[in-house]
């Protein structure tokens, strides 16, 4: 297939990919593999870290079929086949001991990722559970967080109930704004994200590196932080389970994440062409 066919299929996982029990279905898999197999890409989009997408590039075996994951909201994108990071952006640590100090003040949870471990600075709350168990990976709560500036981190990810979580992010993008992305993926996440760093801006410089176009590029997802993306998209998809918000910013409104929603993207995107 040459490359101006090739369609682009980019996909949010939870909410998205996968159904509300986390699982991808044996009908959104197949449709899936079947356009992998006539050349098309597809790319797992996702705020989560990487250790938590590699199940589902198993189980949609993009190492064999040349996709690739984009981590962290896109801090960094590593190509499936070869393990390769395609690209990275990591937080200035000048900015993790005022995040530390933020959460502590109003006593929310702050963690950040390492390896294949989630580091908590703050105490454990349901929020921080929901992420280990997403993510399938173990809690190291720490006392010494702003000694993590030494490393590379992708981001920080800070845990608050919805309504007081939507004030902290306004807060936080008035101190920060000049220096970090922050938004919200979920009512109760505020990610904490490298300036610029979106899934859109982090897709454009994906792209253009294997040679694949925007225009041919299929975006599909649910929450806030995919609103860049569908907006950017040739196609931009919103799941029907998806924030309002992130309904009138795209082109497209499929069925649900437990109605197979990906099966009609492909059957009226991708398979017709």
């Amino acid at each position: 297939m040459k490359s101006k066919d090739t369609k682009v299929l980019v996909l949010d996982i939870d909410g998205t990919l996968t159904n509300s029990k986390k699982e991808i279905t044996p009908q959104t898999k197949a449709g899936i593999f079947h356009i992998m197999e006539r050349g098309h890409k597809v790319i797992l989009a996702s705020g989560r870290p990487t250790p938590g997408m590699r199940r589902y590039a198993q189980e949609l075996e993009l190492e064999k079929y040349g996709g690739y994951l984009l981590s962290f909201n896109g801090g960094r994108i590593i190509e499936c086949r070869t393990g390769e990071v395609v690209y990275q952006k990591t937080l200035p640590s000048s900015v993790i001991s005022g995040l530390y100090k933020y959460a502590l003040k109003h006593d929310i949870g702050i963690i950040t990722y390492l390896g294949d471990q989630i580091i908590v600075g703050t105490r454990m709350d349901e929020y921080i559970e929901l992420e280990a168990r997403i993510n399938g990976m173990p809690c190291r709560k720490v006392d010494n967080f702003p000694q993590y500036k030494e490393y590379s981190l992708n981001k920080c990810l800070m845990t608050a109930p919805p309504e007081q979580a939507a004030e902290y992010e306004k807060q936080l993008q008035e101190m920060y704004g000049d220096v970090l992305s922050i938004y919200r993926s979920e009512p109760f996440f505020i990610e904490i994200m490298p300036k610029n760093i979106d899934k859109a801006n982090s897709l454009d410089r994906m792209l253009e590196t294997v040679g694949l176009t925007r225009e041919n590029t299929i975006c599909c997802g649910d929450g806030f932080n995919d609103m860049t993306m569908i907006q950017y998209a040739g196609v931009g998809v919103a799941m029907a389970n998806a924030q309002e918000e992130v309904k009138k910013s795209a082109d497209f409104i499929t069925d649900s994440n437990d109605e197979d929603g990906i099966v009609k993207v492909i059957d009226t995107f991708i398979l017709p062409n």
